[in-house]
């Protein structure tokens, strides 16, 4: 079976604003001293494992303690984005709906369990997807995530859409297509096709792919 794939953060969204307010807030909560994260900090992260995204902005704590710091700032995080206004990339919901209706849609990312759902409930984009998987769940790379997603539908050849070289890697690793999604947070060498905008994903022939 056919199917397409979405990366989240710089793919669908952009919610690094939310994110940081409540990033920031748990840190102040636990009375630790560190620098206010800003957008432009966690815009460089995203798209990583959560564990390297904190060893990146925590590497004075001890693994341990910055594993359970993390887990209280996704928890919180969660909540604030489902219902916050982050930034849903223009033509992301019209043309989710209309892919829908040729092809199964699902969503892998290197995120938390929960986030996935808190982006769908937020756009009311629930009937829209198949299936979901993340890190937060495989405790694995996103080629883990992405092969225990394929192989979980029975996926005969699906395309991945992304932004980053974390996601180029991935699918390289998945050995499955990917499409760059050249708006986002990242920057890609080598993918297999590309779109400057969102809506261009409805005049791709991905049998080709």
């Amino acid at each position: 079976m056919k199917g397409i794939i979405f990366d989240v953060d710089g793919t669908l969204w952009d919610s690094t604003e939310m994110v940081a307010v409540a990033w920031n807030k748990v840190i102040k909560d636990e009375g630790i001293e560190h620098k206010e994260l800003e957008e432009k900090d966690l815009k460089k992260e995203f798209g990583k494992p959560m564990e390297a995204i904190g060893e990146s902005l925590f590497p004075e704590m001890p693994k341990d303690e910055m594993m359970k710091l993390m887990e209280k700032m996704l928890k919180y995080e969660n909540g604030l984005v489902a219902a916050g206004p982050c930034v849903i990339f223009e033509g992301v919901q019209e043309t989710i709906k209309k892919l829908s209706e040729k092809y199964p849609l699902y969503i892998v990312s290197n995120c938390q369990d929960g986030y996935i759902e808190a982006f769908i409930k937020a756009h009311k984009l629930e009937k829209y997807f198949s299936d979901t998987e993340c890190w937060g769940r495989t405790r694995a790379p996103k080629a883990v995530s992405n092969r225990t997603l394929i192989e979980r539908n029975n996926l005969s050849n699906p395309v991945y859409v992304g932004d980053t070289a974390g996601d180029a890697n991935s699918c390289k690793e998945a050995e499955i297509p990917m499409i760059y999604a050249a708006y986002g947070f990242g920057e890609v060498e080598k993918a297999d096709a590309s779109i400057q905008s969102f809506d261009e994903l409805l005049d791709m022939d991905f049998d080709r792919l």
